[in-house]
This record gives structure tokens, C-alpha cells and sequence, in this order.
């Protein structure tokens, strides 16, 4: 439950950022469950064991018997030792599921247990780390997890700054592409135009030009339903040129 406090304080996201009791199975086929697993950037990983006994810390604060704390200290000492070798057999580092460093964490959630232990055995934090065990109470946990969740803030500002250089390419193909076809679009306008006043022209222009010889026929007598717009055969007359 301290661990857990803990872990919810640095600010880390539980079953993203950190996994509680995950199952594992080693190369020999035994099941392996770390109390907590934390998740670093690049597929990376701390393990957590929080399993340390303190039942001879207990009887240690509980007693006021001097004889009976002295033999209650060396028991809650000797189990400290007792859980780092357990810890160095189990090999966290060997599993493949899992990338992790040589060490895992050995969480002790009481700060005086493992104050007054490291003082009367001043030994025990080298033999620990020879073990490749780090021994961490909850305040140095959380300063370790805060430098945890501040990686994280940083990688995922990587990814966001790497997803903007995505997007700014692909935005800037694609309005190239869009200016591209504008182009595209204009000259076949232009083409588009050229022909149009060309064939209008062939209507209205020349010796004999249709529209001048329709309003013609129209004179002599021809029956329609319609008429040519005001101005277009006066104006086919004033352009009646050699056609081209």
C-alpha cells in the first residue's frame, strides 16, 4: 500500500508508465511475479520488490527490553540481507519478456527500518549493491521516480516534436500538390479560352460567316422560333472579313 502511495504521487500513470504484479516465467520455467515493474522510454524497465520482512523491526520498536531489541535489531538486519540475496538469485535481468538493468530496487516502505539498520551494520548497503540489489526507502523512491516521469515528459516531447515535422511535411506536400493543379487548372483555361474565342470568332468573322448568313436567310423569309441576340448581327456585319 506505501509502495502503491508512492507510486501515485510521483505522478507516473499506473498500467502505462508503471505495472503492478506482472507474471513472468524464466529460462528455467519458474514463475516470477515483481511487485512493480516500472516502464522507461525505449522499451527499458526498473523491477520493485517490496516483500522485505519487518516482523523483527516490529518487535523491535514494540519491546523495551534493551537484551530483547539488541537480538530484535540483529534478526531485522539479518532478514534485510536475507531478502537482498533472494532478490540477486531471481534474476530479473536474465527474463526476455523484460529489459531491465543488473540491479532491482528492494523497497523498504519504512525509512527507519532501513536507517537504523544501515547504521548498525554499515556494511549493508555495499553487500547489497555487490548483489547489484539498490536498497530505497519512500524518499528516495520518489526522487528516483520523479527522474523516471521526467524522462517520460521528455520523450514524449521527442515524439510530439517528431509528429509536428510529420505533419509540416505532409502538409507542405500536400499543398504543393494543390498548387501544382492550380497551375495545371489555368493553363487548361487559358488553352480552354483560346478555343472558345477562336470558334466564336469562325461564327461571326469572315466573308459569308454563319451568323451572317442565318440572319440572311432569316430576311428572305425563313420561319423561327427565335431570334439572334440584339447587336450580334450588326456586329458580324462590321467584322466581315476574309476568313482566316
Amino acid at each position: 500500500m506505501i509502495l502503491e502511495k508512492v507510486l501515485e504521487t510521483s505522478g507516473l500513470i499506473r498500467d502505462a508508465e508503471f505495472t503492478i504484479q506482472a507474471s513472468f516465467k524464466s529460462d528455467e520455467g519458474s514463475d516470477l511475479r515483481p511487485d512493480v515493474i516500472i516502464n522507461l522510454p525505449e522499451h527499458r524497465h526498473f523491477v520493485i520488490d517490496s516483500k522485505v520482512s519487518l516482523t523483527a523491526y516490529e518487535r523491535y520498536c514494540s519491546t523495551t527490553d534493551e537484551k530483547d531489541r539488541s537480538v530484535a535489531l540483529k534478526e531485522h538486519i539479518q532478514s534485510i540481507r536475507a531478502h537482498v540475496d533472494e532478490l540477486a538469485e531471481k534474476k530479473y535481468h536474465d527474463l526476455y519478456q523484460i529489459t531491465v538493468p543488473d540491479f532491482v530496487f528492494m523497497f523498504v516502505p519504512i525509512e527507519p527500518a532501513l536507517l537504523i539498520a544501515v547504521r548498525e551494520d554499515q556494511t549493508l548497503f555495499n553487500h547489497a549493491f555487490k548483489k547489484n540489489v539498490v536498497l530505497l526507502t519512500p524518499s528516495t523512491l520518489l526522487a528516483t521516480l520523479k527522474t523516471v516521469e521526467y524522462m517520460w515528459k521528455q520523450e514524449k516531447q521527442t515524439r510530439n516534436a517528431k509528429e509536428i515535422a510529420r505533419r509540416s511535411g505532409a502538409l507542405y506536400d500536400k499543398f504543393m500538390g494543390l498548387y501544382d493543379d492550380l497551375l495545371d487548372i489555368g493553363k487548361k483555361l487559358e488553352s480552354t479560352s483560346v478555343v472558345y474565342h477562336s470558334a466564336l470568332n469562325k461564327l461571326k468573322t469572315g466573308k459569308g460567316n454563319l451568323i451572317k448568313s442565318l440572319d440572311d436567310i432569316k430576311k428572305l423569309g425563313a420561319k423561327t422560333s427565335k431570334e439572334l441576340p440584339p447587336g450580334v448581327a450588326q456586329e458580324a456585319d462590321e467584322t466581315d472579313e476574309p476568313s482566316k
